[in-house]
C-alpha cells in the first residue's frame, strides 16, 4: 500500500473536495504532503486530523509569490518535491455568453484555474529539473472536452489547461519529468454550492445532494467521488505511471460517451451570475 513512500507532494485546493480526498490518499499510501489553499480552518483542521505528515500553508494560487512559497515550504520542511497536484478550483463566472463581464470575477477565475496551473508547473520545474524526477498532474474536466458540461469560461479554461499539460509535458520528459490531467466528470463536491442556491436548505447537504442527482447523469448508476480522483492521481504520482505523460485522463463514469446536458441531467435551472 506504501507505493508513495519517501515522497513528497503538494496538492493545491487540498482542503476540502477532491482536494482533501486526495490527501487523505496520498498519506495512506506513504507520502508526505503540503495542503496548500485558502481555507484556513478546513486546512488547518486536516492537518491535525493528519498529523506529522502533512503541513497547511495558506495559497493564493494566483499570486505567485504565494506558489513559489508553497514550493520552498515542501523542500524545506520534507526535504524535496516529487508530485505537485494542481487542483484548486471553482466554478467561476457563468451565465450567457453575452452577459459575461470582463471583470473581477472574471480575472480571478482565469487567475486560480489557469494562471495558477501556470505558477504551479513553474515553480515545480524550477525544482524537480535539478533533482531529475517528479510529477505534476493538473485538474482539468470533462467540460473542457465536450461542451454542455460546465459555464463557458470554466470550460475554456479546462480545455487550455489539458493543452498547457501535453506542451509543457514535451519540455520537461527530457528531465524524468511527467506533465499529466485529470478530467473529472460529475463528483459530489461542494463545488456545486453556487447552482444549487435556489432550491438547497439549511438542513441539507450539497454534497448528499450531488449524490443523487449525479446517480442519473452518467451510464454508471452512481455519482463520483472525491476518492475516484484521488484514485487516479495516486497513479499518476507513482512510480507504476513512469511512460505516461502528455495525457488527459478521463474519469467519468461514461458521462462523455452520452449526449446530456449536464445541467438538464441534474435538472437545474443556470442562474445568470
Amino acid at each position: 500500500m506504501a507505493r508513495l513512500t519517501n515522497k513528497v507532494a503538494i496538492i493545491t485546493g487540498g482542503a476540502s473536495g477532491i482536494g482533501a480526498g486526495t490527501v487523505r490518499r496520498f498519506v495512506e499510501a506513504g507520502a508526505q504532503v503540503v495542503i496548500a489553499d485558502i481555507q484556513d480552518e478546513l486546512g488547518q483542521a486536516l492537518a491535525a486530523e493528519l498529523g506529522d505528515a502533512v503541513i497547511y500553508q495558506r495559497t493564493d494560487v494566483s499570486s505567485e509569490a504565494d506558489v513559489s512559497a508553497m514550493v520552498d515550504l515542501a523542500v524545506s520542511h520534507f526535504g524535496r518535491l516529487d508530485i505537485l497536484f494542481n487542483n484548486a478550483g471553482f466554478g467561476g463566472v457563468s451565465g450567457e455568453i453575452q452577459d459575461t463581464e470582463i471583470a473581477e470575477a472574471y480575472a480571478n477565475t482565469v487567475g486560480v484555474m489557469f494562471t495558477g496551473v501556470v505558477l504551479g508547473m513553474k515553480h515545480a520545474a524550477r525544482v524537480m529539473k535539478p533533482q531529475g524526477s517528479g510529477s505534476i498532474i493538473s485538474t482539468a474536466s470533462v467540460a473542457g472536452l465536450q461542451g454542455g458540461l460546465g459555464p463557458h469560461v470554466y470550460s475554456g479554461i479546462k480545455a487550455g489547461v489539458i493543452g498547457l499539460t501535453r506542451s509543457v509535458a514535451l519540455e520537461l520528459a527530457a528531465f524524468n519529468i511527467r506533465a499529466n490531467a485529470i478530467c473529472p466528470g460529475g463528483i459530489a463536491t461542494p463545488i456545486f454550492a453556487p447552482m444549487l442556491e435556489a432550491v438547497i436548505g439549511d438542513n441539507q447537504s450539497v454534497v448528499e445532494i450531488m449524490r443523487v442527482r449525479m446517480a442519473q447523469a452518467q451510464p454508471i448508476k452512481r455519482s463520483g467521488e472525491a476518492e475516484d480522483i484521488a484514485n487516479m492521481a495516486l497513479f499518476l504520482a507513482s512510480d507504476e505511471s513512469t511512460f505516461v505523460t502528455g495525457q488527459h485522463h478521463v474519469v467519468d463514469g461514461g458521462m462523455t460517451s452520452t449526449r446530456m446536458r449536464l445541467a438538464a441531467a441534474l435538472e437545474i435551472e443556470v442562474t445568470q451570475p
